[in-house]
């Protein structure tokens, strides 16, 4: 009988482990992957954080650049392979969990592709969301001549050279490879509304600096959409100039595709060589479908513990309980809050959950 099960082992599920062990829990990580570094090796090659290391560790170990230091994915890469040999847990790599399932007498039985039927008081469902990426359908897609892909699929600008490329996506993903692109290919982004930067630096800082200060890291998820009304692009000077200067364009979103071309708002009709999808990722969650636990993919849930299954929390999920939730510098919040309430459950001791 296992304490709690925590599925994924990318940055929320190594957050998860550490809160379960500072808990007096034994938890089992299962990794679809060969390492304990989740998504990461699967992100773009250019893929740099927002945020500097000072702001980007996890609790228990910083990152061992300088503060000001905005890490690179292969530096994030191996600070998560660091951190995972930091814990005292039962890590399982290559061990894909295909359903879990309720069982009257221990909660919970997690079957994987391997074979193993594991039996489990909690459930960590710690996936988070690039195995399913959102590709929105548009009139005259199945017959588009062109490439077309998500993000997610994207590596480097070298098979782009000359092309004409519309980028899909108002956030960092979306303006970060437009950016990187349009050193090689004529590219416009094609968004819903206009794209709102936020400075990376302010008065000598990194944004991030205030974001934490100000407590902005911690609120909840309807003030951004209330005052800031989407998402905040972060700017290190380069996005908006590229803009302002004409290297690359943004246009109102296209309407539909025709053959070879997009079809603009206007009805102004343009060859495309490849359409790239930055339109986010849903919930990767679909090993709880035979719990009930979800509605349509996402999962029903208060601030991360599962409101239909006592036991069952999550981490790592967009804008769970505040804008950094599902980060570097803020999943351990997030872990922490509902590992309490987990641990709660499994051992019998009243709730006080950790604000």
């Amino acid at each position: 009988m296992i304490d709690a099960v925590v599925i994924g082992a990318g940055q929320s599920g190594l957050s998860a482990a550490r809160a379960l062990l500072d808990h007096g829990l034994a938890p089992v990580v299962l990794e679809a992957g060969p390492e304990p570094v989740g998504s990461w090796p699967c992100y773009y090659d250019s893929l740099t954080l927002f945020s500097p290391a000072e702001h980007s560790a996890m609790p228990g170990l910083e990152f061992p650049s300088g503060p000001d230091h905005y890490p690179h994915r292969d530096e994030v890469l191996d600070y998560l392979r660091r951190y995972a040999g930091t814990l005292d847990a039962d890590i399982r790599v290559n061990t894909p969990v295909i359903a879990v399932e309720a069982h009257a007498d221990t909660g919970f039985l997690v079957r994987t592709a391997t074979g193993e039927t594991l039996h489990s008081a909690g459930i960590v469902a710690a996936t988070g969301s690039f195995g399913n990426p959102h590709r929105p359908r548009l009139a005259g897609q199945e017959q588009f001549t062109g490439d077309l892909l998500h993000v997610a699929d994207y590596r480097n600008p070298k098979r782009y050279a000359g092309q004409r490329v519309i980028v899909v996506g108002a956030g960092n993903s979306a303006v970060q490879v437009a950016y990187e692109l349009a050193g090689a290919a004529t590219v416009t982004l094609a968004t819903h509304r206009p794209i709102t930067f936020l400075p990376q630096r302010r008065d000598g800082h990194d944004i991030h600096h205030w974001l934490v200060g100000t407590g902005f890291d911690r609120l909840p998820p309807e003030w951004l959409i209330r005052y800031v009304g989407g998402t905040l692009v972060m700017d290190t000077g380069d996005y908006q100039q590229a803009l302002d200067s004409g290297r690359m364009d943004r246009r109102p979103m296209f309407t539909a595709f025709d053959h070879d071309a997009i079809v603009w708002a206007d009805e102004t009709r343009e060859h495309a060589d490849t359409v790239i999808f930055a339109t986010g990722y849903r919930p990767h969650l679909d090993y709880l479908a035979p719990l009930g636990a979800l509605n349509d993919g996402y999962p029903l849930h208060r601030d991360g513990v599962s409101v239909t299954h006592p036991g069952l929390v999550y981490v790592g999920l967009e804008f769970q309980r505040s804008f950094s939730s599902n980060t570097l510098r803020g999943v351990h919040r997030d872990a922490e809050h509902v590992v309490t309430a987990l641990a709660a459950h499994v051992t019998g001791a009243p709730t006080l959950v950790k604000l």
